[in-house]
């Protein structure tokens, strides 16, 4: 399983928000490039990077740290964030990016999203982002009428390859994930789940590393709830 330590970014400055609430963020460094340089001495080789500024009002506020991330570590680099154009998803992939994530414009846009799989194949991957066991879209504000696992099963029948599922209720809480929606979601044919949302214990990361392909850590590495070494070690 592969991990992916995680840097939200908003005004060049790596946060964490909860519940995806941007009246409950925390700063924890103005250097997102320093964070990075951090979880790589620790032998991360993968990372989550989302654009807050970008989900938020769609600015390119973060670009710079992003390019600076991507060109100086050798991560495999996913990022997501207010991207709902094919020019935001081409300028990621210039820089290096491996994956560039869909949320929003995923559910409100089908043939969109069925055109970006179709050119980019596995470099689009989709965030599911579910609420009572719906897809929530505009930043965790709106539920939307698709079931979450119904919805990833359409995902998969067109050719999605990745998907990062997070349960909104366990984000940013250090309360444990929501394990039992990744044992569903892997009985999903074709499709890579991402686990995302709550992860704060080393004996999840044990029980998810035969249940998914990735998982993604947060806060509780901010905090301290785990170290990163020992997650990776954990999780191979």
């Amino acid at each position: 399983m592969e991990l992916f330590p995680a840097i939200d970014l908003r005004d060049g400055q790596a946060v964490r928000l909860f519940q995806g609430d941007y009246d409950q963020m925390t700063v924890y460094s103005k250097s997102p490039v320093d964070v990075a340089k951090r979880f790589q001495e620790k032998g991360a080789k993968n990372l989550h990077l989302v654009d807050l500024d970008g989900a938020k009002d769609g600015r390119l506020v973060n670009f710079e740290s992003i390019r600076e991330i991507v060109s100086g570590a050798g991560f495999f680099v996913e990022v997501g964030g207010g991207i709902r154009d094919e020019e935001r998803i081409k300028q990621y992939l210039e820089l290096g990016v491996g994956r560039v994530i869909l949320g929003t414009i995923a559910v409100k846009d089908p043939e969109f999203l069925k055109r970006m799989v179709s050119k980019y194949k596995e470099k689009i991957a989709v965030g599911v982002d579910v609420k009572d066991g719906y897809v929530a879209v505009n930043g965790w504000k709106e539920v939307t009428d698709k079931e979450g696992m119904d919805f990833c099963r359409y995902l998969a029948k067109i050719g999605v390859k990745t998907v990062i599922y997070t349960d909104i209720s366990r984000d940013g809480g250090l309360k444990g994930t929501n394990l039992e929606a990744y044992r569903q979601l892997s009985q999903i044919k074709g499709l890579d789940i991402i686990a995302s949302g709550g992860i704060s214990f080393e004996s999840e990361i044990t029980e998810l590393k035969d249940t998914v392909s990735g998982a993604i850590l947060g806060k509780a590495l901010y905090d301290g709830m785990l170290d990163l070494e020992r997650a990776i070690t954990l999780a191979t």
